[in-house]
């Protein structure tokens, strides 16, 4: 962690009131996931003293409280505004509702590239029993119970209760499709009662992969395929003149945003431990060549500030990468991973 992080990460930890040292690094615990270590944090606290941007209240040795000078909360007021000035020229800075996201996603040229290829590896036929696990809003079910016809079933799950209202109310006019709210490392689901099963970047988001694997595993019938398209965010490339702070920007991403970041590499050797073949890996990339639709995707802004707040950009490279983003010309590119897993008959 750079001097200038640790500094920052301290200004924000007493951005509600004056703390000593220990609860300083419990506020930056709870802010970035991580503790400075003592001579960090002390180095950092007399940096900023002697800057006058921290004071030090009444009390004793290391419990003596520090609280923040009006200069101390002015540059924290003008890393915001300069945040906030780049957002309302290119950058989405409130989080979009994860319907409108989905949805979103769906529709982009990428979305619908990989969505393509999930569907013909799926290979649905008419007559089939189809589970879509994390369904969501029902953005693929109607096309799902296309492919199984009028004698097929499909069964969209999700553990959101908002996003398995919309998918009913999507689908309400679909006798063969049905949405239950349920937990995908528990399916409400006999053994070998599905011939087909997908995961749309679902299974970055679960606690536990492999289970999750493990109980897909359980309701496919013998025979019956599994289509998985999950992301490796390890693999995130963003052009920049820095690549330390383009490398730093997608290990924050890898690290904490997304809880399985590189799940999309491991899916092959997951499925395979979880009793399926795999006889198809096909990577997808994602190239972004205009910022504002790799924003509306990425959510560039939104991160960077999440990456400063966690120690992994100073506000300053976060400027700077901010800037040379907004002004072009950009380039990004993300790998998608579609892994076919089969049911082996005897397994």
């Amino acid at each position: 962690m750079r001097t200038n992080d640790a500094q920052m990460l301290v200004l924000c930890a007493l951005t509600d009131g004056p703390l000593h040292g220990y609860a300083i690094n419990t506020a930056i615990e709870k802010l970035s996931g991580r503790r400075l270590g003592p001579g960090s944090l002390y180095g950092a606290l007399a940096r900023l003293e002697a800057h006058r941007l921290v004071e030090p209240l009444e009390g004793t040795g290391r419990q003596r409280p520090v609280g923040l000078t009006a200069a101390g909360r002015e540059l924290l007021d003008r890393e915001a505004h300069s945040m906030a000035r780049l957002s309302g020229r290119v950058f989405e800075s409130a989080v979009p509702d994860e319907i409108g996201y989905l949805d979103r996603v769906a529709a982009s040229e990428a979305g619908r590239s990989y969505k393509t290829v999930m569907l013909d590896a799926l290979a649905t036929r008419p007559g089939h029993t189809v589970l879509d696990l994390g369904c969501g809003p029902g953005t693929d079910l109607t096309t799902l119970a296309t492919a199984a016809g009028p004698s097929g079933r499909v069964i969209g799950i999700d553990s959101n209760p908002e996003m398995v209202t919309r998918a009913r109310t999507r689908t309400e006019e679909l006798p063969a499709v049905d949405v239950w709210l349920g937990d995908i490392h528990a399916l409400p689901l006999a053994d070998g009662s599905v011939d087909r099963a997908r995961t749309d970047r679902v299974l970055q988001h679960v606690d536990d992969p492999a289970r999750a694997l493990a109980e897909i595993r359980r309701v496919l019938r013998p025979g019956g395929r599994l289509v998985m398209g999950e992301p490796d965010w390890d693999s995130l490339c963003v052009d920049h003149p820095d690549i330390e702070t383009a490398r730093a920007y997608t290990r924050h991403v890898t690290d904490k945003v997304v809880r399985n970041g590189v799940l999309g590499r491991q899916l092959p050797r997951l499925a395979a431990e979880a009793g399926f073949s795999v006889p198809t890996v096909a990577p997808m990339t994602s190239v972004f060549r205009d910022v504002r639709s790799a924003d509306q995707v990425l959510g560039l802004q939104r991160n960077t500030e999440r990456a400063v707040a966690a120690g992994y950009l100073s506000p300053e490279s976060a400027r700077e990468w901010l800037d040379h983003l907004a002004s072009g010309p950009f380039l990004a590119t993300v790998t998608l991973y579609v892994v076919v897993a089969e049911a082996t008959v005897g397994t």
